[in-house]
């Protein structure tokens, strides 16, 4: 993807957290799981926290990157086993045909991606001929245009500004644009300053920013019953999270430098998937949540902003035995 997505998962290092230096060495030993700041990915910390790693025998080390996209490049330089990551960056590493797999979705975003507008605009009508603040070619800039396609709209509508995430959020708050793709903290910022209200968020879009976990070919064949076992570790913990979201933000939320309430807010817009939705979203069909259907979306729009030149085939890249056998009893 994306620019944002450096932005979107970016974290302050946390006292007595594992942190990875710039050029990591993988673990034989173990699988090694890269790890940053974003709620379906620091739900891992509450699967450690209670022992379902150990109940099912999963010898995994969570990795903590500070920086997002630094674990991507790792997992794709092979410097760890696998990577927790957003579909949109997975694609570009697909193209080039990086021996790896998705073998696990995460999450969906469900509302901490936003378009914000000033308060006095109620449609995307509204924003026609309107600049726009937004990392071009990011998670934001694709929700945007998901957007604006759904009224039929295009992206030469409006006047795309190319800024980072904070600047864009401040613009909007300052009065300087009338509209700006953000994610959380920055919804809940703009918010708390009366400054806009959300046009269209990923709630609305069910599917289109998917996260997944992305593991090496040779770290799945070494290491095939560690990553089924933390499969099963991590259906456990998305029960977990479930029936105790208080419980849970109080354990991801030291990670990540926040309160446990104020995590909360962010842990209520990410949807967390479970075997059933991971099931379906493995499955080739034209389900909204299927990966099938993602890739192909979100391939268009990378290939309509240069970053790749041909979507890849979703079959190339995704191995659903994983979940299939985590899900057996």
């Amino acid at each position: 993807m994306s620019l944002l997505q450096t932005l979107l998962r970016k974290v302050l290092p946390a006292a007595g957290l594992l942190t990875l230096a710039l050029h990591p060495v993988p673990s034989f030993a173990q699988v090694t799981l890269g790890v940053s700041d974003w709620p379906g990915w620091v739900a891992w910390y509450v699967a450690e926290k209670e022992g379902y790693f150990k109940k099912y025998g999963a010898d995994v080390k969570l990795v903590w990157f500070p920086d997002y996209m630094t674990s991507v490049n790792a997992l794709s330089a092979g410097q760890i086993d696998a990577n927790c990551q957003a579909l949109i960056d997975t694609l570009s590493p697909a193209v080039k045909k990086v021996p790896a797999k998705v073998i696990l979705v995460t999450d969906n975003s469900a509302g901490n991606d936003a378009l914000m507008v000033s308060n006095n605009i109620k449609s995307f009508a509204e924003l026609k001929g309107k600049t726009i603040g937004l990392e071009i070619g990011s998670i934001e800039n694709y929700l945007a245009v998901t957007g604006l396609q759904k009224i039929g709209l295009s992206e030469k509508d409006v006047n795309f500004v190319n800024m980072s995430t904070g600047d864009a959020a401040a613009a909007l708050i300052a009065g300087k644009v009338p509209a700006a793709g953000v994610w959380n903290p920055w919804i809940q910022r703009i918010q708390t300053h009366k400054a806009g209200h959300p046009l269209f968020t990923s709630k609305s879009a069910p599917g289109l920013i998917p996260d997944v976990v992305y593991a090496r070919d040779s770290a799945l064949a070494a290491h095939r019953k560690d990553f089924v076992a933390m499969a099963k570790a991590w259906f456990d913990a998305v029960k977990f999270i479930d029936a105790n979201p208080a419980k849970a933000a109080a354990i991801m939320a030291p990670h990540v430098g926040l309160k446990p309430e104020e995590y909360a807010l962010s842990l209520a817009g990410t949807k967390l998937f479970g075997p059933k939705l991971n099931e379906e979203a493995m499955s080739k069909s034209t389900s909204p949540v299927s990966l099938y259907t993602s890739t192909a979306a979100t391939g268009a729009f990378l290939v309509s902003q240069k970053q790749i030149n041909a979507s890849p085939d979703p079959a190339s890249f995704i191995d659903a035995s994983i979940v299939k056998d985590a899900m057996k009893p």
